[in-house]
C-alpha cells in the first residue's frame, strides 16, 4: 500500500509541476519539466533560468534548444546563470528562431558570441566587411582582396562568420536593444559584407582579375539599407577595363572576365553547402533583364536607360546603392542613374505603367494567400513601397528633398513636403513599422524566405508573444496585423490611385469623371455631414465639356480626399466652389492645381480648417498663388510693405477713401500670408504677432497719409503740425492676434508760426479721418482704431501736444498709466516727434529707482480687481485665456511688474514685448529658467488658442469654446489629431496651473 500511495503523491507532484509550468507560460507542461530535469538538479531550482524563458517568444522552443546546447557543452548553464545579460539574449533567440537554435548547437561556441561586449553594440559597416573578409582568408585592406581559395571549406566559413553576427544581430533585436530602421541597416551592411567576401573567393579562380574593375550595386530592399532576415539580393553589375601593360584596353575580354567575376560572387553567396546557402544573389534587375548581359560597362548602361528602359526600371533604380566591388566606380553609376530616374516621371504613361505593375503584382499572389500576405496582399508592404516610390518620382524632379532610398525616410520627407498629409504619413509608417516587424519574425523562425502570416496556432502565438503581447497574444495579434492593413491599403488607395499624380506626371488633359454615385457613397465614407450640399458642389464643378470641367474631374478625387483629411470637410468643399468660380476662367489656377500636388493639398487644408484665411482668400483669389512656396509664406520686411503701401497711396492723391480700400486690400493679401504661414507652422506665435504688428503698422501710416492729404486739401492748406502715432497694448509689444484692435495715442506739436487752437484742429480731423477710413464697410477685417489708453481715457482729449503729455504725466500720471506706457513704441507719422513722447514716457515706465511701495500695491489690487470684475459673466476662468488664472494676463503683469522695478537699472529689460521681458530677466537673474520656461509656454499656448479661435471660426473670442464641434476645429487647426480636442483642453489647464503658480509667487510676493 505504501508503495501504491507513493507512487499516486509522486504522480500527482508531477502533474502538478506540469501543470504550473502550463499556466506561466509553456505549451508542453509534462514536456518542459521534462527537459528542465534533464538540464540537471540546478537548472530546476534556477528561478532566474526560470523566468527567463517564459518571457520568450515560445518557451518552448527557448528550453529544447537551450537543453541541446547544454548537450555539446555544459559550461553553458553556469554561464546564464551568472550573465544575466547573455541570458536574456541567448534564450531570446533561442525562443524566436529554431534555425538560430540549431546553428548554435552546431557550433556551441557561437553562444559566447552573445556574451561579448560586440553582442551589444552594433557594427560598422566596415568592422563586417573585415571580419567576413578574414573568414575566407582575404586581407580586408588590399584594395581588391582575394580569398585563400573558392573550396567548399571557405564558403562554410563564410556561412558560419555570417551567421554569427546575424545570431548577435538577432539577439539585439528580440531584446528590444535595437530599432527595425537599425536592424534592416545592420542586415544590408552584413549583406554588402558577404557580397564583398564573395566576390573575393570569385578572385581566388581569376588570377588575372586586377585587368578589370568591377562594382556590385545593391539593388531593392539592399540597396536601401532595409533588407530583411532572409531574402534575396538583388544587384546590378557595372565593370570598366582597365589599361593592359602596353596602354591597350580590350573591353570585350575585360567584360567576359567580369562576367565570370560576378558568376563566381554569386555562387559563393548561393551555392549549397554542409552550412546550407546564404541566400539567393538576383540580378534580374538588369538591362533586359535574364535575357541581357549579366555586366555591362557605365555607357552601355547609360545608353541602356536613355533610350529602352521602361518606367518599372527607373522606379528599381530609386534603390540602387555601391555595396561592393570599386566603390568609385559605384559612386560613378549612381551618380550618372540618378540624373536620369528623376526625369522619369516625364515619359509618356509613366503613370499608368507603375498603376499596371501593381496591380500585375497582386494578380501573382497564389491562391488563397492574399489575405494572409504581408508582402504583396492587400494593405501589405507592397502597397506602402509602391505608393511612396510613386510619389517620390512624381515630385522628386522637383523636389530634391524627397530623394530617399528607404521607405520610412522617404515617406517622412514627404509627409515634410506636404504631399502626405501628417496623419496619413503617421499612420502608414506605423503600419509598415509593424509589419516588418512581423515579416521580420516570421522569416527567423526557420531563416526562410517567406511573408506570408502562418495559420497554426502555436505560429501566431509565438508571433505575438514576440512583439510583446502577452494576455492574448493570438487574439491580439490578429487584431493589430488585420487594422495596420486596413489602414495601409485604405490609404494606398488613396495615395496611389489619385488621379492627380497622372495631371502632375505628364500634364495631359484628364479624361476621368466623377459619378454622381461613386462621389455619393465616397462623400458619406469620408465623413462628410451634407453629402448631398457636397454633391451639388461637386456637380457644379465638374459639369459640362469644358477644359476647366475636365481638370476638375481629375481634381475632384483626389480634393475630396484632402478635405476629409481636413477638420471641416463641408467647408472645405464649399470654399473649394466658390474659389473655383471666381478664379476658375483664370488660366493659372486649375493648371497649379493640377500641377503641383502640394499646392492642391495645402489649399484643401487651408479650406478645411479656416474660415478666417477661406473669407480673405474669396477677397483676393490671386493669393492661392502663394500656396506654391514655402518662401512664399515668409513674412515680407516691414520696409517693404510701406514702400507699397505708401506707393498705393499715391496712386489716389485726390481720392483718400480709394486709396486707404486700396490698402486694405494689401492688408487682405498680408492677412492671408500669415494666416497660411501659421497654420502650417512655417513661422511661430511670436513671429505671428510680429507680422500682423508689422502690418497693423503699415496700414495705419498708409492711411494717415491718405487722412492727412484729404484734411489738407480740404482745409486748402498745409496742415501746421507735426503729427505721431504711438503704438500701445498687444500692437505696441508687437504681439497683435488676428482679432486685436489696434491700441494707439495721438500726439502732434504745432510748427513753428501755426496758432495751437489751429494746429489742434487740423491734428484732430487727421485723427477723426484716419479712424474713419480704417472702418469703412469693407470685405476685408477691418482694422479698429482704439485711443483709450490716452491720458484720462476716453474723458481726455483724443490728441495731445507733446508739451500738454508733459504736463499730464508730470502732474496726473497714475500707476496703470506707467504700467501701460511699458508698451508705448513708435507706429506711424513724425518719428522724431514719436522718439519726443517715448523719452517723456520712459521716465515713469523705467523709474530710476524702481516704483514705490504704493505704486506696487495699487498694481496689485488693481489685478485682482481685474480679475475678479472683468471676467465675462458666465465664463469660466479655467478656459479663459486672457483673463483666466495662468493666461495671459497673469504672464503679461508678472513681465511688467519686472520691468517698473528693475528697468530703470537695467537697460536691457526695457522692451515692449512680453517674452523678450521674460528672457532678459533670466539674463538679469530676475526670473529663474524655469519660472520664465512656464510663463512663456502658457503665453505661447494661449495665444496659439485666441489665434486658432479667429483663424477657425472667423470672429474673435477669448475662450476655449464650450461647444464641442468648434473646440474639435479648434484642436485639429492646432495640429491635435482627430478626437483629441480633451487633449487640448488637459494641456492648456495643465500649462496656466504651472504658470500660475509662478505669477503667484513672482507678483504678489516680495
Amino acid at each position: 500500500m505504501e508503495d501504491e500511495g507513493g507512487s499516486v503523491n509522486a504522480a500527482s507532484r508531477m502533474q502538478t509541476t506540469a501543470g504550473r509550468l502550463a499556466m506561466i507560460g509553456f505549451a508542453d507542461g509534462a514536456r518542459a519539466e521534462r527537459l528542465l530535469d534533464e538540464l540537471g538538479p540546478e537548472a530546476v531550482g534556477d528561478f532566474d533560468l526560470l523566468g527567463s524563458l517564459v518571457v520568450t517568444a515560445d518557451p518552448d522552443l527557448a528550453l529544447t534548444s537551450l537543453n541541446r546546447l547544454t548537450e555539446q557543452d555544459p559550461s553553458v548553464l553556469g554561464a546564464l546563470r551568472s550573465d544575466p545579460g547573455l541570458r536574456r539574449r541567448l534564450l531570446g533567440v533561442f525562443g524566436v528562431s529554431a534555425a538560430l537554435g540549431e546553428h548554435v548547437v552546431r557550433h556551441p561556441e557561437h553562444w559566447r558570441l552573445l556574451g561579448e561586449t560586440q553582442a551589444v553594440q552594433r557594427p560598422t559597416s566596415q568592422q563586417l566587411r573585415a571580419e567576413l573578409l578574414l573568414a575566407v582568408g582575404a586581407d580586408p585592406d588590399d584594395p581588391e582582396p582575394r580569398a585563400v581559395d573558392a573550396g567548399t571549406a571557405t564558403l562554410v566559413a563564410l556561412r558560419v562568420a555570417y551567421r554569427g553576427r546575424l545570431l548577435q544581430l538577432a539577439a539585439r533585436d528580440v531584446t528590444g536593444a535595437a530599432s527595425l530602421t537599425e536592424i534592416a541597416a545592420e542586415l544590408s551592411d552584413l549583406a554588402g559584407a558577404a557580397l564583398e567576401a564573395g566576390l573575393a573567393v570569385a578572385r581566388a579562380e581569376h588570377p588575372e582579375s586586377g585587368s578589370v574593375r568591377l562594382a556590385v550595386i545593391g539593388m531593392g530592399k539592399c540597396g536601401a539599407r532595409e533588407l530583411n532576415y532572409i531574402s534575396d539580393v538583388d544587384v546590378v553589375f557595372v565593370a570598366e577595363p582597365q589599361k593592359d601593360a602596353s596602354g591597350a584596353v580590350d573591353e570585350t575580354k575585360a567584360l567576359q572576365l567580369a562576367t565570370r567575376l560576378a558568376q563566381g560572387m554569386m555562387r559563393a553567396c548561393s551555392a549549397s553547402t554542409p552550412e546550407g546557402s546564404l541566400w539567393e544573389v538576383d540580378a534580374a534587375l538588369r538591362p533586359e533583364g535574364k535575357a541581357g548581359p549579366l555586366v555591362r560597362t557605365l555607357a552601355s548602361h547609360q545608353a541602356y536607360y536613355r533610350r529602352w528602359a521602361k518606367t518599372w526600371e527607373f522606379q528599381a533604380l530609386l534603390k540602387a546603392r555601391p555595396v561592393a566591388g570599386d566603390p568609385a566606380l559605384g559612386e560613378q553609376y549612381v551618380s550618372a542613374m540618378n540624373e536620369m530616374v528623376w526625369q522619369a516621371a516625364t515619359r509618356e504613361r509613366f503613370v499608368e505603367d507603375v498603376q499596371a505593375m501593381r496591380r500585375r503584382v497582386e494578380e501573382h499572389i497564389r491562391a488563397g494567400e492574399a489575405e494572409r500576405q504581408l508582402k504583396l496582399g492587400p494593405g501589405g508592404l507592397r502597397d506602402i513601397e509602391f505608393a511612396v516610390q510613386l510619389l517620390q518620382l512624381v515630385h522628386g524632379r522637383l523636389d530634391p528633398l524627397l530623394r530617399r532610398r528607404a521607405t520610412l525616410p522617404a515617406l517622412a520627407a514627404l509627409s515634410r513636403g506636404g504631399y502626405v498629409a501628417r496623419e496619413d504619413a503617421k499612420a502608414l509608417a506605423e503600419a509598415y513599422t509593424f509589419l516588418r516587424q512581423v515579416e521580420h519574425l516570421i522569416q527567423l523562425h526557420r531563416l526562410r524566405r517567406t511573408h506570408v502570416v502562418p495559420e497554426d496556432v502555436n505560429d501566431l502565438r509565438r508571433l505575438g508573444r514576440g512583439l510583446g503581447m502577452t494576455s492574448d497574444p493570438v487574439g491580439e495579434f490578429t487584431t493589430r496585423w488585420r487594422r495596420h492593413a486596413m489602414e495601409a491599403r485604405r490609404l494606398h488607395e488613396k495615395l496611389f490611385y489619385r488621379p492627380l499624380l497622372q495631371a502632375v506626371a505628364r500634364l495631359p488633359e484628364s479624361e476621368a469623371r466623377l459619378s454622381a454615385v461613386a462621389a455619393q457613397a465616397r462623400l458619406e465614407a469620408l465623413g462628410y455631414t451634407d453629402p448631398a450640399g457636397a454633391l451639388r458642389h461637386i456637380s457644379a464643378l465638374t459639369s459640362g465639356v469644358s477644359r476647366r470641367a475636365a481638370i476638375q474631374r481629375t481634381l475632384l478625387p483626389v480634393m475630396l480626399g484632402w478635405f476629409a483629411d481636413a477638420p471641416d470637410p463641408d467647408a472645405g468643399l464649399l470654399g473649394f466652389r466658390q474659389i473655383s468660380d471666381k478664379l476658375g476662367a483664370t488660366p493659372w489656377y486649375l493648371r497649379l492645381l493640377r500641377d503641383e500636388t502640394a499646392v492642391a493639398a495645402r489649399l484643401a487644408r487651408l479650406l478645411g480648417t479656416s474660415r478666417y484665411a477661406t473669407g480673405l482668400l474669396l477677397h483676393a483669389p490671386d493669393a492661392v498663388a502663394m500656396l506654391a512656396s514655402d518662401t512664399e509664406l515668409d513674412p515680407r520686411p516691414p520696409e517693404a510693405l510701406l514702400a507699397e503701401a505708401r506707393a498705393t497711396v499715391g496712386r489716389y492723391p485726390a481720392h483718400a477713401e480709394n486709396a486707404v480700400a486700396a490698402v486694405r486690400g494689401l492688408r487682405r493679401r498680408e492677412l492671408f500670408r500669415t494666416a497660411v504661414a501659421d497654420l502650417t507652422g512655417h513661422i511661430d506665435i511670436e513671429q505671428v504677432g510680429l507680422a500682423l504688428s508689422a502690418l497693423n503698422d503699415t496700414t495705419i501710416q498708409a492711411a494717415l497719409d491718405a487722412a492727412i492729404g484729404k484734411v489738407e486739401m480740404e482745409r486748402r492748406a498745409p496742415l501746421g503740425t507735426r503729427f505721431a502715432v504711438i503704438a500701445m497694448g498687444r500692437l505696441g509689444g508687437l504681439e497683435c492676434s488676428y482679432g486685436s484692435d489696434a491700441d494707439v495715442m495721438f500726439v502732434h506739436a504745432p510748427l513753428a508760426g501755426v496758432p495751437e487752437r489751429e494746429s489742434t484742429d487740423a491734428a484732430f480731423a487727421v485723427a477723426n479721418e484716419l479712424r474713419r477710413l480704417l472702418t469703412l464697410p469693407a470685405p476685408d477685417p477691418p482694422l479698429l482704431i482704439d485711443p483709450d489708453l490716452r491720458p484720462e481715457g476716453r474723458q481726455g482729449p483724443l490728441v495731445r501736444t507733446l508739451a500738454s503729455y508733459a504736463a499730464y504725466y508730470e502732474r496726473w500720471s497714475s500707476p496703470w498709466e506707467s504700467q501701460a506706457l511699458l508698451r508705448a513704441r513708435f507706429a506711424a507719422g513724425d518719428p522724431l516727434l514719436g522718439a519726443g513722447l517715448l523719452a517723456l514716457a520712459d521716465p515713469l515706465r523705467y523709474p530710476p529707482g524702481g516704483i514705490s511701495d504704493t505704486a506696487l500695491l495699487e498694481i496689485r489690487k488693481l489685478k485682482a480687481r481685474m480679475e475678479a470684475e472683468r471676467l465675462p459673466r458666465g465664463a469660466d476662468p479655467a478656459l479663459h485665456t486672457k483673463l483666466g488664472p495662468g493666461g495671459l494676463s497673469d504672464v503679461e503683469w508678472v513681465a511688467q511688474l519686472i520691468q517698473l522695478r528693475h528697468a530703470g537699472r537695467l537697460p536691457s529689460l526695457r522692451t515692449t514685448r512680453t517674452l523678450e521681458t521674460l528672457r532678459a530677466a533670466v539674463a538679469e537673474g530676475l526670473l529663474s529658467a524655469e519660472d520664465e520656461t512656464a510663463l512663456a509656454q502658457a503665453w505661447r499656448f494661449a495665444s496659439r488658442i485666441r489665434d486658432a479661435v479667429v483663424l477657425v471660426r472667423g470672429r474673435a473670442a477669448d475662450s476655449i469654446p464650450v461647444d464641442l464641434r468648434e473646440r474639435a476645429l479648434i484642436s485639429r487647426a492646432m495640429g491635435y489629431p482627430s478626437d483629441s480636442s480633451e487633449d487640448l483642453v488637459e494641456d492648456y489647464r495643465r500649462i496656466t496651473r504651472r504658470a500660475r503658480r509662478v505669477m503667484e509667487r513672482a507678483f504678489y510676493e516680495d
